[in-house]
């Protein structure tokens, strides 16, 4: 199976590769990343219709490069995703937080932690209603990993889990995260989710393989 791989920020490659490697490795992975598209987010502060219609574009290109499915790494996008999945169905069109949105749903109370701002006011719309939802962002880990300090970043995203611990399970909502799962989990005695791992499995399920 070919899946093409959307990142709209560098840092989500090497976290779905590393969970590709562990969950399904015999995919065949295919990355494309622009990341002008979170530049441009952040720039715009609204998703618009241009950015829509790059979505679609991208869609296209993956298509017609033979992938059997696509999944989206980053994670403030979501009708632009919804559009992209209209268009290439049947093909398996994953939003990159649908999976572990599935599963975090089974929870009552939810802690949704994110590092990128534009997350918290697109991602929270895609829970089911019965979730007490408890966002949190963790301030200044995106730009710590911009610079290339990944132990800071994890220190910020560990430090803004902790404000979470009445929360029946924790929800990172960026691949970039990823990685701190493990301390997150130690830091706040809470099951954690990471984007990754949930959609690999979904996405592996979907194509039955």
């Amino acid at each position: 199976m070919r899946i093409t791989l959307v990142h709209a920020l560098k840092h989500s490659i090497l976290p779905i590769e590393a969970s590709f490697a562990k969950l399904w490795p015999e995919a065949r992975l295919m990355n494309l990343l622009d990341d002008s598209l979170s530049a441009d987010l952040a720039r715009d502060g609204r998703l618009t219709d241009a950015m829509t219609g790059r979505f679609l574009i991208i869609g296209r290109y993956a298509a017609s490069t033979g992938a059997d499915g696509i999944l989206f790494t980053c994670s403030a996008f979501g009708p632009c995703i919804e559009a992209v999945a209209g268009e290439q169905a049947p093909m398996p069109v994953l939003k990159p937080n649908e999976a572990m949105i599935e599963q975090a749903a089974k929870s009552q109370r939810v802690g949704l932690l994110s590092s990128f701002p534009p997350t918290l006011a697109s991602m929270p719309r895609e829970f089911p209603a019965s979730v007490e939802l408890v966002p949190k962002l963790a301030e200044g880990a995106l730009a710590a990993l911009d610079r290339g300090d990944r132990a800071e970043h994890d220190r910020l995203v560990v430090a803004a889990a902790k404000d979470l611990r009445d929360c029946d399970i924790i929800a990172l909502a960026q691949y970039s995260m990823a990685p701190a799962a493990e301390q997150v989990a130690q830091a706040t005695g809470k099951p954690v989710l990471t984007t990754p791992d949930s959609a690999v499995m979904k996405l592996k399920a979907m194509l039955g393989a």
